[in-house]
């Protein structure tokens, strides 16, 4: 066995004895690092959440909302398997999870008993202890922004046995303020400033859910159940004083108001067991059903304040997936394990769009083209793979297909049918315990987005999102090196280089000299490289301290349809998440730094965070839009020290971080006529004071 040794001067157990059981643990083929219950308890966790975000070196990633089942998988694994869910989030599953019922992580880099880590180069995964005494863990927090006003969440959770059935049921919910300022200004061609702007939005609304999971053993199958329902609402408006500036006028006012509606059901239902010695079967089923209504309106009103145009959309929207998968793991041939999955999903979106515009005589309707449409899916997808171990090295090979059958009615009619073969090979070679290098080369089929097929409506841009039917789904080549090195229980660094050669790149195709729609543009081609690390900071007299780093940088290269020149691939409008930025967007850069200090005897933390992207570029048309999320700083302190409850005291986005957009708009195709205006907003969000309070018995 290999054990690392602790840095000199780090903090540690009171004894010897207790230091060697809180140390993280690597097996004989070094495939596996595993982190024992007692070494998180420096940071005093009160969720499987928390302990997860502080093993060294690993980077939580809860998947993403794609299509299918396999394709949408996170890294996590909860008892060697991931949970059969897509909407229920990751992050949200591991906080119901109390930090008690957790015996140790396991950091897993390779074939592992009979694990399928489905793509991913590493995965956490969970070992519970066996428990039959409930528990309960509860979470409520209060986040108060200088400029808007009180947020109030709270959640809290079962963890206990019925008979033989284990469950965890939970609730949570969350009453939400939010708001921005948004100073403008729009110049002509030459730069001359023609009308400025002050948006001020405000909007509140909230949301809840509800979770049951349950296990039980029925004879030698293991049955798990997972079902989630959720519900949100949201209402507020968008106030812009728009006043002329050359020449000089009254200002006007447009409002923007906006009511939205939404509920979620997912229900999941697997059932594993070993068919035989040596091989293993697991069925999954999976329904989710989501509704969503979306109320919007621009009202203009003139210098004197009368109402003289109204324009309104009313938008629902209703999806559903259902998927039934069988996945076998059989290692009974030395040395090798076979992994065979079948996955068979049929997908449908259903969108209707009411437009009308009133400019005096009474609401007309507006036709929206393709913007009241159903589109279906019907998709096989299978893969063969085996994994063959052979002292230090690892060699992976698999082949898997892809058979879909969409078609879309309504405004558009059309029925398309694609068929992808996805080869996959990886080389893993671990010289020593804690140290590993990974060569893989997959090819990698997108999942398509159905709303990108039907068209909407966006008052704010007085623009139009036109839908395309004829979009296919992108397909890449990706091929990646990376390396990963422990220089101890608490230090790891890991290196990946990259570089994807992609067909059918989805991007912004055009329609007319004026519009748009999400489209194929062709080949092109993206690499970077991709850094991960955690450093304790002991041997610089910071005891208790350390550092994580996140950083990705990346280029790419596509024909432009418009210029005919080579540029970048657009990044996605909507950015993700902001607070925290979300790290892995379609941009050059991101970064994050995450710096702790843990006083253990005390109980006592602090800590601070800085994250940061690069430009977020989008080419339409006639049209260069370019987004910036700014630089986020955060800063924390927490304490144990009261009833055992985790009391956090967090400042947030102390520098009022801006999110700033720059447009500009050609009089006919970009880069091929005269600038018409220019547009640059900067939205500030405000200050938030955020406090949380935690526990569990």
């Amino acid at each position: 066995m290999f054990i690392p040794v602790l840095p000199a001067g780090a903090q540690g157990a009171s004894n010897q004895s207790a230091m060697r059981q809180a140390e993280p643990v690597a097996d004989d083929s070094a495939q596996y690092v595993r982190y024992p219950a007692e070494f998180f308890k420096r940071y005093q966790p009160n969720t499987a959440l928390d302990m997860i975000r502080q093993v060294p070196g690993f980077q939580l990633d809860e998947g993403d909302e794609n299509r299918g089942f396999a394709s949408s998988a996170g890294n996590v694994l909860i008892a060697d398997r991931r949970p059969s869910a897509k909407q229920d989030a990751l992050s949200e599953i591991l906080a119901r999870i109390p930090a008690s019922r957790v015996r140790r992580i396991e950091i897993i880099r390779g074939q592992v008993r009979d694990i399928d880590l489905q793509g991913q180069s590493v995965v956490a995964n969970l070992v519970l202890r066996d428990a039959d005494e409930a528990a309960v863990q509860w979470t409520a927090a209060v986040r108060y922004n200088i400029d808007f006003g009180v947020t109030k969440e709270g959640a809290a959770s079962l963890s206990n046995a019925w008979g033989n059935i284990k469950f965890n049921a939970g609730i949570d919910f969350r009453d939400f303020i939010r708001g921005d300022f948004t100073p403008q200004s729009i110049r002509d061609g030459d730069s001359n400033l023609v009308e400025s702007r002050f948006d001020l939005g405000d909007f509140d609304g909230s949301r809840g859910a509800l979770n049951v999971n349950a296990s039980t053993l029925l004879g030698e199958t293991l049955l798990r159940v997972n079902s989630r329902f959720a519900g949100e609402t949201r209402d507020g408006n968008r106030l812009s004083t728009r006043t002329p500036r050359n020449p000089v006028g009254l200002p006007t006012i447009e409002q923007f108001p906006d009511t939205f509606d939404s509920t979620e059901l997912e229900i999941g239902i697997d059932a594993e067991r070993e068919l035989k010695t040596g091989l293993v079967g697991k069925a999954i089923m999976l329904f989710i059903d989501n509704d969503l209504d979306d109320d919007s309106a621009q009202r203009s009103f003139d210098t004197d304040g009368v109402l003289v145009r109204e324009r309104v959309s009313n938008t629902s929207t209703e999806s559903s997936e259902a998927i039934a998968r069988l996945e076998f793991n059989w290692s009974g041939w030395m040395n090798h394990v076979l992994q065979a999955n079948a996955e068979v999903a049929f997908n449908t979106l259903d969108n209707t769009l009411r437009q009308t515009d009133d400019t005096g005589a009474g609401p007309m309707p507006v036709d929206v083209p393709g913007a009241n449409s159903r589109v279906e899916e019907r998709r096989v997808d299978v893969v063969l793979k085996d994994t063959w171990t052979r002292g230090r090295m690892e060699y992976e090979f698999g082949l898997g297909a892809e058979v879909s059958r969409i078609r879309q009615t309504g405004d558009a009619e059309l029925e398309r049918k694609f068929t992808f073969l996805k080869p996959q090979a990886a080389l893993t070679y671990t010289p020593r315990a804690g140290q590993q290098t990974q060569l893989r080369l997959a090819r990698e089929v997108s999942q398509l987005d159905f709303t990108d097929f039907v068209s909407a409506t966006v008052f704010e841009d007085d623009d139009l999102a036109l839908g395309n039917p004829n979009l296919r789904p992108e397909a890449t080549w990706r091929l990646q090196l990376g390396h990963e090195r422990r220089f101890g229980p608490d230090s790891v660094v890991v290196v990946t280089v990259f570089h994807d050669w992609v067909s059918d790149v989805e991007d912004l195709l055009p329609l007319t000299p004026d519009f748009e729609a999400p489209g194929n543009i062709g080949s092109g081609t993206r690499w970077g490289v991709d850094f991960e690390g955690t450093v304790p900071l002991d041997t610089m007299g910071l005891r208790g301290a350390k550092i994580d780093i996140n950083a990705r940088w990346q280029n790419s290269s596509v024909t432009d349809p418009v210029t005919g020149l080579e540029r970048e691939f657009s990044a996605d409008r909507d950015g993700g998440k902001l607070f925290p930025l979300e790290y892995q967007v379609e941009n050059e850069y991101a970064i994050t730094v995450d710096f702790r200090q843990d006083f253990e005897s005390s109980r006592i933390a602090w800590g601070w965070d800085v994250r940061a992207r690069g430009e977020r570029p989008s080419f339409k048309v006639n049209e260069v839009d370019i987004a910036d999320d700014g630089t986020e700083f955060n800063i924390f302190v927490e304490t144990t020290r009261w009833l055992g409850v985790k009391t956090n005291l967090a400042a947030e986005n102390i520098f009022d971080a801006a999110e700033t957009r720059a447009r500009t708009i050609y009089v006919g195709e970009r880069g091929l006529s005269a600038i018409d205006s220019m547009e640059y907003r900067r939205r500030k969000r405000g200050f938030r004071i955020n406090l949380t309070v935690s526990g569990n018995f």
